[in-house]
């Protein structure tokens, strides 16, 4: 690209201050290929990320919330402060191995109809996570958790997607939108404190523009599937879930 397009990018910490780290060092060292802000929005952490996050990398903009706002509010609070053509919301468990950033920025630069995507997102040990998926549905997160088969039509595991693929419902652990139409739809809705709020907003977007999965770029994920270990987490699942089915029952 010969223009250096303005791209933010914003990791919402919480109690992780080492992956945070890890995750902004390898976005600086393989995005090259575009004019890259960083943000980070702190729920809280009392591990001194802040602190360590602006230490090691001056030029990352550092929000302090105060209390843990949630995942969508967290990421909402960078909204603001926005002047991006587009904008990245990235996991604290990510890294970058290539410049995934510039190489979706290209794709979406030559598909305007393209309004949300998500990269090829591997695992540690390189395989693929099946994580494009269709709409939620009650049958597909219940009945996927017992019976493979349904876990995988959920996630179209079924499909090789070795090319651009228009999709339901774009994972939010890394996920890039065009700004003006984030800025439009309100960012995340802050009903959902953790889980869904992806969903909800592939659905926000999809009434705009498509949402595609893009294989021509790769990231690593080391998912910690906190929802499948942790009851909490799982209540939390299944209360932003019920929230999810209420607002979309009549269009689902």
């Amino acid at each position: 690209m010969s223009e250096m397009i303005p791209v933010s990018a914003a990791i919402v910490a919480y109690h992780n201050r080492d992956e945070i780290l890890d995750c902004l060092k390898s976005v600086k060292e393989q995005t090259k290929g575009v004019s890259l802000s960083l943000f980070v929005s702190d729920n809280g952490s009392d591990d001194g990320t802040p602190a360590a996050v602006r230490a090691a990398f001056p030029d990352v903009t550092v929000i302090e919330n105060g209390a843990n706002l949630g995942f969508g509010a967290g990421h909402n609070r960078v909204l603001p402060m926005l002047s991006s053509r587009y904008h990245v919301m990235i996991n604290p468990d990510i890294t970058l191995q290539e410049d995934a950033i510039s190489a979706m920025v290209s794709y979406m630069e030559a598909h305007p109809e393209v309004g949300l995507m998500m990269p090829d997102i591997r695992n540690t040990d390189g395989t693929r996570q099946i994580l494009p998926k269709h709409d939620p549905t009650w049958r597909y997160m219940i009945l996927g958790k017992f019976f493979p088969s349904v876990r995988t039509a959920y996630c179209r595991g079924d499909e090789a997607m070795d090319e651009p693929t228009e999709i339901e419902f774009c994972s939010g652990c890394f996920m890039m939108i065009r700004t003006e139409l984030f800025r439009k739809l309100g960012g995340f809705d802050e009903r959902y404190f953790l889980y869904m709020e992806d969903a909800d907003l592939s659905r926000q977007v999809r009434a705009e523009a498509k949402v595609v999965f893009f294989p021509g770029a790769r990231v690593v994920h080391a998912w910690h599937h906190d929802s499948a270990k942790s009851g909490k987490a799982l209540k939390l699942h299944l209360e932003s879930a019920r929230k999810y089915f209420a607002k979309w029952r009549k269009k689902a």
